[in-house]
């Protein structure tokens, strides 16, 4: 199989769907790969690294797309990438579509075979290619907000970990994944007073195993929710439905009651978000105000860290890649469920029934579209 890995064009996006290490596992495996120029430039990866592995550089996105049974990226396509997919070629990326009806548009006219990261499952019920960016952005959403409540920033002027004589700040995480987790790490190696609410007992049991008492946990409810919100110094949003958008937790009224200058980091954007204020913004313009409260809404945080990121992704992806190229896609689909459940678009019709639902089309089961 021809794999393609084109240069990410999504604003500030610097990771890229496979390293020069993972060229060489899928060129060891018999496959050819075709990379666009520069596509590796930040994670300083050249284009004579992909070379000296096997990989063949085209100077444009447009040969990758034309040429490739197989497109692997890291985000969403934009409008010009989805223009140049064609039938029965397999997307294998981000997508988050319950949120845009955009792409979820051009996936479908575009006859693509569209395998998203987010929704491939586990045995053990998890999603394995979405954790890594998942902890990325759970610990960067605590260190962006602690940058964004220094007075210069706009904020209120508290450092989270407090010094003696002087209260620590609160950092109130809502939903308590691997999100939220990673970010009650960061948050409390601050120091900060952290509190993570969850409507999952079992899920708060385990971060009460896991933290003790260096954190609060909380089981979520509207009184709950709102009284810690109101208190909170940065409010970080970790909710997930998988492959649904995510519902909206914190009100335009309880924004307007907290504090001045406090933070809010919404690692849900992809998904639509979960505060009703916030909107995707780009790590080129990370931050609006809304009633006093800064919100960093970016949508692709674990962008800014490529190196680590894109190589915790590869780490997770690369067993897939293989598989679908040694086994296509059909195969590789109808023998691993979980692989099947990273189906969101087939030919023509949307497979995943959360995608269909929040955008009103009519849904397709993944075993139905393939005739299993």
């Amino acid at each position: 199989m021809l794999i393609g890995v084109p240069k990410e064009i999504k604003n500030n996006e610097y990771r890229v769907g496979l390293t020069a290490a993972s060229v060489r596992e899928v060129v060891a495996h018999g496959h050819d790969v075709l990379v666009e120029s520069q596509a590796g430039s930040g994670i300083n990866n050249t284009d004579s690294d992909y070379e000296a592995v096997g990989a063949t550089i085209s100077d444009t996105a447009a040969e990758v797309f034309e040429k490739a049974d197989m497109i692997v990226k890291v985000k969403e396509p934009q409008a010009v990438e989805r223009a140049m997919l064609r039938p029965g070629q397999i997307l294998f990326t981000y997508l988050h579509l319950a949120p845009d009806p955009a792409q979820t548009k051009d996936l479908v006219e575009s006859g693509a075979v569209c395998i998203a990261y987010e929704t491939v499952t586990s045995p053990s019920g998890g999603l394995p290619l979405l954790a890594p960016m998942s902890e990325v952005a759970g610990r960067m959403s605590v260190q962006a907000g602690a940058h964004y409540l220094e007075k210069a920033q706009g904020g209120s002027g508290v450092l989270l970990g407090g010094v003696p004589g002087v209260a620590p700040g609160k950092v109130v995480i809502i939903g308590g994944g691997e999100v939220g987790r990673h970010a009650a790490t960061m948050a409390s190696g601050l120091g900060a007073d952290v509190w993570v609410l969850d409507r999952s007992n079992e899920v708060l049991k385990r971060l009460w195993e896991q933290f003790g008492r260096s954190i609060n946990t909380v089981y979520s409810m509207r009184d709950t929710l709102e009284e810690h919100v109101l208190s909170a110094d940065l409010v970080v949003g970790a909710v997930l439905i998988a492959g649904a958008a995510a519902p909206k937790l914190v009100t335009a009224e309880m924004v307007k009651k907290m504090k001045p200058g406090s933070v809010l980091a919404d690692v849900a954007i992809d998904q639509g978000g979960c505060f009703e204020t916030s909107r995707p913004t780009t790590h080129a313009d990370p931050t609006y105000v809304v009633d006093d409260v800064i919100h960093y809404c970016v949508a692709n945080m674990p962008g800014a860290v490529p190196h680590t990121s894109t190589y915790a992704l590869n780490n997770a992806t690369l067993p897939f890649v293989i598989t679908l190229a040694e086994k296509g896609y059909r195969q590789a689909l109808a023998e691993d469920p979980h692989l099947l459940a990273g189906l969101n678009v087939h030919e023509g019709h949307v497979t995943c029934g959360e995608v269909a639902e929040a955008l009103g089309y009519p849904y397709k089961s993944a075993s139905e579209a393939l005739g299993l």
